[in-house]
């Protein structure tokens, strides 16, 4: 049946594979509120722990699994460690998400372009 849709088209493995590990990572709660927070500005462990709500040792947890994942990255001065949403791509996935979860938290209708009814959904 797909072979009779035109220009039909299946992402490779390897892609598929690092989506997912994409969204396993960005399924914690803490770990969304910290990349939202670092998509705002670079911040600190310590600054950031207060944001989430959380303490800085599993902060600093999140930060390196996160990084490792390639959407976070650290820049080292003196003893501090700053850290910052490692591109755009970062915001448009949690965008997205949240933007998503908001709809369904408020029984609204699928939007025709989310990125315009973006600006009026904030996180608290």
């Amino acid at each position: 049946m797909h072979s009779s849709v035109p220009d039909f088209d299946m992402p490779n493995d390897e892609q598929v594979n690092l989506a997912a590990e994409s969204f396993r990572l960005l399924a914690d709660p803490t770990r969304i509120k910290v990349l939202w927070a670092l998509l705002q500005g670079e911040s600190s462990v310590a600054c950031l722990a207060e944001l989430a709500g959380a303490a800085p040792t599993a902060v600093s947890q999140h930060l390196a699994k996160l990084r490792l994942a390639g959407l976070v990255t650290g820049r080292r001065e003196g003893t501090f460690v700053y850290y910052s949403a490692a591109n755009n791509h970062v915001r448009g996935l949690l965008a997205q998400a949240l933007f998503h979860a908001d709809h369904i938290d408020r029984d609204l209708p699928p939007a025709a372009d989310p990125a315009a009814d973006n600006a009026h959904h904030a996180v608290s």
